[in-house]
């Protein structure tokens, strides 16, 4: 993943001092003490980083990652490389947030952007952007020309917007890089704190997002839609992407290109929608799950399993469309 330009990162920290912050089974006296440079996804991470497994559902990722160390469980340790250092813990997600808060102090909370600017006072920098009134721009925004921002909209900090938008009134966007050609409606929220918290003797503590929300060419977003920043990895809607009104996109969803979601469609974390799929109305998706290629979903299916390309499914749980329909005309 490229330098996160949204969160202020901490460190390097030396190995040990993450051991010994995190808790880990076993004996490290023999480990040299070297500095870790950050906490990154199993594909992401690089020989300077450490990364963790949760699941053997990830194991051809595990097996190849670069990464140095990883935070998992004694089970899942033979699904690592030799030479990643296997830091063996009894709850995995709770020791990523203790080293995600280690390298990301301020990422487990979203702070109101305290360097907004309304753009009538901006003019000179967006000479051919259109502004309703009262729209408050932050830090070292990028906004391409012919695009139109609507009244009362919040563009935060950092946030790149490319040329030719149509950007929506009462919107807010954070943490977020957005192609040309995109079109958010009114109301919308991209970029804002997924649902990432660990519970932990009976309190529940939240998880560092550092992730991003990437919007390519010619995505639209309906009115009061919620696009959740990544938690590692980005939260990417694919080109040509059309989201109906109502609906929740989570925490590093990945959707692919020229897919069609009705209104009130919720789609949980983690999940990768591959191209040209159509997802009905209140339909939902389970986290960590892969829906292939031209996939149909019925209006109000529940899907909790992967989806192979070319399926259709319908139905609470989610089955093959004629089945569904072969269950219908015997009730």
């Amino acid at each position: 993943m490229p330098v996160n330009q949204f969160f202020v990162k901490k460190g390097p920290f030396p190995l040990k001092e993450i051991i010994n912050n995190i808790g880990c089974n076993g004996d490290f006296t023999h480990v040299n003490d070297f500095v870790i440079y950050g906490v990154e996804s199993l594909s992401n991470a690089t020989k300077n980083d450490m990364t963790f497994l949760n699941s053997s559902k990830y194991k051809n990722l595990s097996l190849k990652t670069k990464a140095a160390a990883c935070i998992t469980t004694s089970n899942l340790s033979k699904f690592l490389p030799d030479h990643c250092i296997k830091l063996d813990v009894k709850n995995t997600l709770f020791a990523v947030t203790q080293v995600s808060r280690m390298f990301y102090p301020k990422a487990d909370i979203d702070y109101p952007d305290t360097n907004l600017v309304n753009s009538s006072e901006l003019k000179k920098l967006y000479p051919k952007v259109n502004f309703g009134k009262n729209v408050l721009i932050g830090k070292n925004v990028i906004i391409g020309n012919n695009t139109y921002v609507g009244s009362n909209s919040i563009i935060e900090s950092n946030v790149n917007i490319g040329e030719n938008c149509v950007i929506g009134s009462f919107t807010t966007i954070k943490n977020s890089l957005i192609n040309a050609h995109v079109h958010i409606k009114d109301g919308a929220k991209i970029g804002v704190r997924g649902f990432g918290f660990i519970p932990i003797k009976q309190k529940n503590l939240r998880t560092p997002q550092i992730g991003q929300v990437i919007l390519e060419e010619g995505v639209e977003i309906g009115a009061n839609c919620t696009v959740d920043r990544g938690s590692v990895t980005d939260t990417i809607i694919g080109k040509n992407t059309f989201l109906d009104n109502l609906i929740h996109i989570a925490h590093n969803v990945k959707i692919g290109e020229d897919c069609m979601l009705a209104a009130q469609v919720g789609i949980a974390g983690s999940t990768i929608i591959g191209n040209n799929v159509m997802i009905g109305g209140q339909a939902g998706i389970s986290g960590h799950l892969k829906i292939g290629n031209n996939v149909k979903i019925g209006g109000a299916s529940g899907v909790s399993t992967d989806l192979a390309d070319n399926s259709k499914v319908m139905g609470y749980p989610a089955m093959p469309m004629r089945e569904f329909a072969k269950l219908r005309k015997k009730q």
